[in-house]
């Protein structure tokens, strides 16, 4: 018989020991979620998959080049299991699986530098060969992850999917998240497919009305990016009586407006944005289609931030057109009232820039008068740190002496920077990019044209008017895209001329 202390002892180890046996266990399930993000996504009573092994399963190894076209699709569970384990991960990890799968199931690079040799051997021998061995090499350079992209395209849901996927990469990208080369691959291989299927032949263009179904308006009415939609009356409006409103539809996402394009039906040209989104007479006349000359194109907003890049909204904007040209034969005019997003920062830098170098070029003499006047200021670096405040905050334009002083000297300045501040010899102004690569002639700069706070603050209040001589709008991008010259008009470019004559440029 064991004597009862020799059992205390005994007990009293197998509890030390079983504690410890938890406790290492513990530690090294805590050391195995540092190294490995557990996935939430639970295939089996009981069965958590880490994200290492979710890859190796979904992302299929390449076919080789003989059976490219005979190897069967993978199971289409395998694409729908990726889609709900991406959707169940936080942020950070999102971006590390997409790090992963980015670096561990790219391109072969050792079979393509192998296949790049044979490419040099066989230069000398016939052309049948050499063709043969180049087609291999194209071929290997296709990533083993595209192959899921593509099979997740064909599944319910999968093409909104991987938009939104773009979209995360586009943000871990322009965050800074990671400046892997992978990663910008996977992205430009995201990008291309995408801007295969969303082609121009596959784009369906919808007009909408306030008879369209409610969950449309509704999404009209989040993704307007620039003039906010304020209320139902407001929306209402801009489908109404001479208004139109346009999107781009995609047989995969039904019910998902791609970009959208509102147009304001008038007489002329319009020079400011509070006639056409503020205007209440609109909405319940009938149209008087005599009175209907013009097409201003006012907003376009992309709702898909996983496009950017695809062109989509040069595109829309030619559909619209012969849209409104079938519907109103005798119209004449088309133009856009655009913003001028980046003016009031671009301006804020120069005052800065101007301050440090003690340069007091921006205004003429009389201008910094007269702002050192009703600032109290003297004319000299105070005027200019108290116009610099003003631009900021936007009280100036409580001032009406202010207003008039200014005009002329932001008129010019805004000019320049629409017209003067270049990025690889294009404009540095996305909105002035993107109607000038369409062709357009950059037309009018109006004052006071978008007093609303967002305006002021953005551009100072001034907008601009874009317009498409359409006989010339192929000429006009051409020179621009081929020689980055701008088609411009005598009252832009006198303002310029202005700038440069006081800034001495």
């Amino acid at each position: 018989m064991i004597p009862q202390p020799i059992i205390s002892t005994l007990r009293s180890g197998v509890s030390f020991w079983r504690h410890r046996s938890v406790l290492v266990t513990a530690l090294r399930l805590q050391a195995l979620n540092f190294r490995s993000v557990r996935c939430r996504f639970t295939s089996a009573p009981g069965t958590v998959r880490s994200m290492e092994d979710i890859l190796t399963r979904v992302v299929v190894p390449l076919p080789t080049y003989e059976t490219r076209e005979k190897s069967p699709p993978p199971p289409e569970s395998n694409s729908v299991e990726f889609m709900h384990f991406y959707k169940s991960l936080e942020k950070e990890e999102k971006s590390q699986l997409l790090a992963t799968l980015s670096h561990d199931f790219g391109v072969d690079h050792k079979g393509v530098s192998e296949l790049a040799g044979k490419l040099l051997d066989t230069q000398l021998r016939d052309l049948a060969t050499i063709l043969q061995v180049e087609d291999r090499l194209r071929y290997s350079l296709t990533p083993r992850y595209k192959q899921l992209l593509n099979h997740i395209s064909r599944v319910e849901g999968g093409v909104k999917f991987l938009v939104d996927l773009r979209a995360d990469l586009l943000e871990i990208i322009s965050s800074k998240g990671s400046d892997s080369p992978h990663i910008r691959d996977l992205n430009g291989t995201l990008k291309s497919l995408l801007s295969e299927w969303f082609s121009v032949g596959l784009l369906r263009l919808e007009r909408i009305t306030w008879q369209s179904p409610c969950e449309i308006l509704q999404k009209i009415s989040q993704y307007e990016a620039v003039h906010p939609v304020r209320n139902w009356t407001d929306i209402k409006r801009r489908v109404g009586p001479y208004r139109r409103c346009y999107a781009f539809t995609h047989a995969a996402m039904p019910g998902e407006p791609l970009v959208v394009l509102h147009v304001a039906l008038t007489e002329d040209i319009s020079d400011n944005i509070q006639s056409i989104v503020r205007e209440l007479a609109t909405l319940d006349l009938e149209e008087d289609v005599n009175k209907v000359n013009t097409a201003v194109f006012y907003s376009i907003s992309s709702s898909q931030a996983g496009l950017q890049g695809v062109e989509l909204g040069n595109v829309l904007i030619k559909r619209v057109v012969r849209e409104l040209q079938s519907e109103f034969p005798h119209m004449s005019q088309f133009s856009s009232l655009s913003p001028i997003p980046g003016f009031s920062s671009w301006l804020l830098g120069m005052l800065s820039q101007h301050r440090k170098e003690g340069r007091m070029e921006l205004l003429t003499e009389r201008e910094w008068r007269e702002v050192a006047d009703v600032t109290n200021t003297a004319p000299d670096t105070n005027a200019l740190d108290a116009l610099r405040k003003l631009i900021s905050t936007g009280e100036w334009t409580r001032s009406e002496r202010l207003v008039h002083v200014l005009e002329p000297a932001l008129m010019r300045l805004c000019a320049w920077y629409l017209y003067g501040e270049k990025r690889r010899g294009y404009t540095l102004n996305p909105v002035a990019n993107f109607h000038l690569q369409n062709g357009a002639t950059m037309w009018r700069l109006n004052w006071h044209a978008d007093t609303s706070p967002r305006g002021v603050a953005n551009s100072c209040g001034i907008m601009v008017n874009y317009r498409y001589f359409l006989q010339e709008t192929p000429s006009n991008s051409a020179a621009y895209m081929h020689n980055k010259v701008i088609t411009v008009t005598e009252q832009v470019l006198g303002l310029v001329s202005q700038f440069q004559k006081n800034s001495k440029l």
